[in-house]
């Protein structure tokens, strides 16, 4: 695999991750394990989430936030206690993934992951918050399916079409840069009426 694929690779991944972590993980255990997925030799790490364990641990957590993501607020919730949880499972999948790499040539790509992976939870989250001030309730549930939706397709793409994948993740990171300060914004007010709403 050349560069520009480890790097296409690496990006989707973390763009998939920052999204959905657990279907990310799952959808990639499953593709694996019934052979639907041909790893590359510098790719052979990830095998790892064809494991039984791996595929259960999984599954339980994809549940919980399928059902978790549709509910107003809750949603929000999660999202602030993943503000963590993500960027670091994008980490430990690239760390996984590139085990056999250069170890300079795995720690770049393993913060390029994370750092995509927090790129794109930040705008996701921000955008739950918006739309949860909004008193109907369809908007949010048709976000949350549309984010059921994006990161298996991301994963596939990655995995498939690695070049489409890494300029859709560019488009994505210059768009964000752009909208960097409302994203913020959102995030910070809506934090701070979360916390209003946990100590009334």
């Amino acid at each position: 695999m050349d560069a520009i694929h480890l790097l296409a690779t690496t990006l989707g991944l973390g763009f998939a991750a920052g999204l959905r972590l657990y279907s990310t993980v799952l959808g990639l255990g499953l593709a694996i394990r019934f052979g639907v997925l041909h790893l590359p030799p510098t790719l052979q790490g990830l095998e790892v989430l064809a494991n039984p364990a791996v595929l259960i641990a999984a599954g339980v957590a994809f549940a919980a936030e399928f059902v978790g993501d549709k509910i107003p607020w809750v949603d929000s919730v999660w999202d602030a206690v993943h503000t963590v949880i993500r960027p670091i499972g994008a980490v430990v999948l690239a760390a996984t993934a590139f085990a056999d790499l250069d170890p300079v040539v795995r720690l770049v790509l393993v913060i390029l992951c994370g750092g995509v992976a927090l790129t794109s939870h930040a705008t996701k989250a921000a955008t739950r918050l918006a739309v949860n001030h909004s008193p109907e309730p369809f908007s949010n549930a048709a976000l949350s399916l549309m984010g059921d939706v994006a990161a298996p397709f991301m994963v596939w793409l990655t995995t498939s079409h690695p070049i489409i994948a890494l300029f859709l993740v560019i488009g994505f990171l210059f768009v964000f840069v752009w909208l960097a300060g409302r994203i913020w914004r959102l995030l910070r007010s809506g934090l701070q009426r979360l916390r209003r709403w946990s100590m009334a």
